[in-house]
């Protein structure tokens, strides 16, 4: 007999499932890489029949001519409960619902549940489904994907493992980072590790420092009450810039297996020096683009930072004394994602340089967004001329390389790995405190008297001028990014 595996997602009304989930899952079934004979259940308190949910996914999708009878085959599985996962009357129908459709087919009868829902529905949907019996696994695996933002400082992300793992096993957590999920992000893996030239140079023998930036054009949108309440280090750099950081930084793991690699990512978190609350103006920069307190939900007196800079250093024998400086934020020049390694200068140079020239270092950059690729930065000789030197690029983009769309979305390869029980691209209970064993000093340092200021910026710049100044100090630049420009 068949197995049966059957995706539940819990707030199936939200805009998630119609921008991310669904088209992700619909790529899949058209690369014939979901399960045998797999559905998919949407459960939320929103009144809808069946029907009504396929067709909103159906006009969300926006599926051409050609695609119509494949979506049409991946429609059959789609189904719509109704139910609050609050309620225990409601999740015993869901429960009912499974198992009468996993009864037709026999075998295991394995289900993943996708909490797509606010943050404060976790724990009740968790407990009701433990209360309910309804993650035993037996007869089939039961697994839970968790969104993001898992709490909001280390006692609630404690407060919130403690509670899941009252009912779940670790085993059947997946605390989802889109981020781990990009193509781009994983080849840094591929690179470092299926590369023998570039290996023996990462280290703080040969590495001066790494950027790693994460901007974007647009503002708060939609989401102003929510993230005047969460700001730009909860948002964006306890979740997806520590967990690039953890990637570029670690360990060659012993095998590409899940906990082989978690575990080489974790020791990096474990391994990066705490800033103490008093010392957080020496090391980071807060900014807050102009107009921000004018958006819909945020409070008129708002100091809630949209823009950080931070310089880490990570404890160990590879990378002691090597700054880390990691910047994010909103209403910035230009939307990019860049991971950037500058190389040492020479130690001597033979070269008859002009007065005042020096031989600019090496550098590495991964381009993880938009323009997906990776540039080496080296110098060359000019023809006709003793000695003088120019920089040039050696680049690599995918675009060029591969098939147009052959990157696939983030959510795709998270979804598909859920299934089929690889956690290698989500992150563990251990790894989200450490993560917020860091940021909590800072979001604490920043409420003190000797903060470093709250400093506003133009929209369409690169964030506030102490930005600068905190990596100029060391005597170093930010990067030109990927694409030359100046970032």
């Amino acid at each position: 007999m068949a197995d049966s595996t059957t995706l539940v997602i819990f707030g199936a009304s939200g805009d998630l499932v119609r921008r991310k989930l669904v088209p992700a899952l619909f790529s899949l079934h058209r690369k014939r890489r979901l399960p045998e004979g797999f559905r998919l259940l949407g459960f939320s308190r929103t009144p809808k029949s069946d029907d009504e949910f396929r067709g909103e996914l159906a006009e969300a999708q926006g599926a051409g001519e050609a695609e119509r009878k494949t979506w049409a085959e991946f429609a059959v599985g789609i189904g719509y409960q109704t139910g609050d996962p609050a309620n225990p009357e409601d999740l015993a129908g869901l429960d009912s619902r499974l198992r009468k459709s996993e009864a037709q087919v026999g075998g295991q009868a394995n289900r993943l549940y996708y909490l797509a829902t606010p943050p404060q529905v976790y724990l009740s949907a968790i407990r009701g489904l433990g209360e309910a019996g309804m993650v035993e696994q037996s007869p089939g695996w039961r697994r839970v994907v968790i969104e993001k933002p898992f709490g909001s400082d280390l006692a609630t992300a404690r407060a919130l493992n403690a509670a899941v793992h009252r009912t779940l096993a670790e085993e059947q957590v997946y605390r989802i980072d889109h981020y781990l999920g990009k193509e781009t992000v994983q080849n840094v893996l591929v690179f470092r590790f299926a590369n023998s030239i570039f290996e023996p140079l990462w280290t703080r023998n040969y590495i001066d420092h790494v950027q790693i930036t994460v901007a974007e054009t647009v503002g708060i949108e939609h989401r102003g009450q929510f993230y005047d309440s969460v700001g730009i280090l909860r948002d964006m750099f306890q979740n997806h810039l520590m967990q690039l950081l953890s990637l570029m930084a670690m360990e060659p793991p012993a095998s590409f297996v899940a906990e082989a690699l978690r575990n080489e990512r974790v020791k990096v978190l474990a391994a990066i020096r705490p800033i103490p609350a008093e010392a957080v103006a020496q090391h980071t920069v807060r900014g807050q683009y102009q107009g921000y307190r004018r958006e819909p939900g945020v409070r008129s007196d708002s100091s809630t930072p949209t823009y950080a800079a931070i310089r880490f250093y990570i404890d160990n024998w590879r990378w002691h004394g090597v700054p880390f400086y990691l910047r994010s934020g909103k209403c910035l020049a230009a939307k990019t994602t860049e991971i950037f390694i500058q190389f040492k200068t020479v130690p001597h140079s033979m070269f008859p340089l002009r007065p005042g020239m020096q031989i600019p270092p090496n550098a590495l950059s991964f381009c993880l967004q938009p323009d997906e690729g990776m540039h080496l930065r080296f110098e060359v000789k000019v023809p006709d001329t003793a000695a003088d030197m120019r920089t040039v690029d050696m680049e690599f983009h995918y675009a060029d390389d591969f098939a147009p769309g052959a990157i696939p979305e983030a959510y795709e390869r998270l979804l598909l790995d859920a299934l089929n029980g690889d956690a290698s691209l989500f992150t563990r209970a251990d790894s989200i405190e450490l993560a917020w064993a860091l940021i909590d000093p800072i979001v604490e340092g920043w409420q003190k008297p000797k903060a470093p200021a709250l400093e506003e910026y133009e929209p369409g710049c690169w964030g506030p001028p102490s930005a600068a100044e905190l990596i100029r100090r060391d005597g170093r630049e930010w990067s030109l990014g990927c694409g030359g420009h100046a970032l």
